[in-house]
């Protein structure tokens, strides 16, 4: 979010009540955009599966950089390019991975989306052999819960958590999450350490033990008090003097923040598949110990041309909350998942063979 959140929640200036004599037509027109809306959606994600068959190309460059540790036990030294096997750096991806604690990726969006967003990197990954699976958290993508109703962590993370208690003692997972999914999978991590073989947060909330997801974004937004108080995008299912419930997107705003990078059929996509943010599992301070949390490694992909999460306040996470290792990938924007997925790929097998 950074300097993006600050502008995608800028007061809209808009006014007008409307007449009693255009509601009927109002309501016949919304009814049209929703069908309308619907098609485009299955038109966008068919031809951006069409595209993503047909592109083998591999987009950007990619960079990374492992704790001392870490750079021990799999020969590489910190704040060093790594040289990619030469499978990966003429763009095919091998198909047979050797010596892998897990072949399972769960993956978890990032605010407003939903198991869509990750059709690329499941395709991806399957091609490699692994197994992932994408979850639509509560009140995202299918789920048809309303988003004003969730009033927890745990209540927006259930699914996460439903598919993590089912596991076998024995099996564990690669939990990736994206943007404020990170919020989602350090719980996760918290409630189910023996479960998860480790942690990827993509350009995502890593926060501290009593921090809020929303935390991250504070200095940007001078003010929390101020935000709650002022932003016309903030939803009051529960009547404007309870605390807001939810939060809208401009779809004219998000364009440029979260897709600066993006192919411009994803994008049209996600403009018919976003869904509204529930406010209070990014409001809420998250319990995380040394024990649980502290026991699972964790890694972080950075972005350097996000324009939603700031690489300076990505720099900050990584520096408050060390992670095990931090990867970059160049000229991708909030969401890799659609601008740069060959690279976003390349790091997840990377960091699945690490032992």
């Amino acid at each position: 979010m950074g300097n993006g959140l600050a502008r995608l929640l800028k007061k809209d200036q808009r006014g007008g009540n409307g007449s009693r004599s255009k509601r009927g037509s109002n309501s016949r027109s919304q009814r049209k955009m929703a069908a309308e809306e619907e098609l485009l959606h299955r038109q966008a994600l068919a031809m951006a599966i069409q595209q993503h068959h047909y592109s083998q190309r591999f987009e950007g460059s990619l960079s990374r950089r492992i704790d001392g540790s870490m750079s021990r036990r799999i020969g590489s030294t910190s704040s060093r390019r790594r040289d990619l096997p030469e499978s990966m750096a003429n763009g095919k991806v091998p198909i047979f991975l050797e010596n892998l604690e897990t072949k399972k990726f769960v993956l978890v969006h990032g605010e407003g989306f939903g198991a869509w967003c990750w059709y690329k990197t499941m395709s991806l990954l399957e091609e490699a052999g692994l197994h992932p699976i994408a979850l639509d958290l509560t009140g995202s993508g299918i789920d048809q819960t309303d988003t004003n109703s969730i009033a927890t962590l745990a209540d927006y993370s259930k699914p996460l958590i439903d598919y993590l208690q089912s596991l076998p003692e024995d099996e564990k997972v690669i939990l990736v999450g994206h943007s404020c999914g990170g919020a989602s999978i350090s719980y996760a991590l918290e409630c189910y350490p023996k479960k998860i073989s480790k942690a990827v947060f993509v350009t995502a909330t890593m926060v501290q033990d009593g921090q809020r997801p929303f935390d991250v974004f504070s200095e940007e937004l001078a003010s929390a008090d101020v935000f709650l108080q002022e932003s016309q995008f903030l939803m009051y299912s529960n009547g404007r003097d309870k605390p807001p419930t939810g939060l809208m997107f401009d779809k004219q705003q998000i364009k440029g923040l979260y897709f600066n990078q993006s192919p411009s059929k994803d994008i049209a996509l996600a403009a018919v598949s976003m869904r509204p943010i529930p406010l209070a599992p990014i409001m809420e301070k998250l319990s995380l110990t040394t024990e649980n949390y502290g026991s699972v490694r964790r890694f972080f992909i950075q972005t350097l041309d996000d324009h939603m999460l700031s690489p300076d306040i990505q720099e900050k996470l990584v520096r408050e909350n060390s992670p095990h290792g931090v990867f970059k990938i160049k000229g991708g924007d909030h969401c890799p998942f659609f601008s740069k997925p060959q690279s976003l790929n390349k790091i997840l097998l990377d960091i699945a063979q690490i032992q």
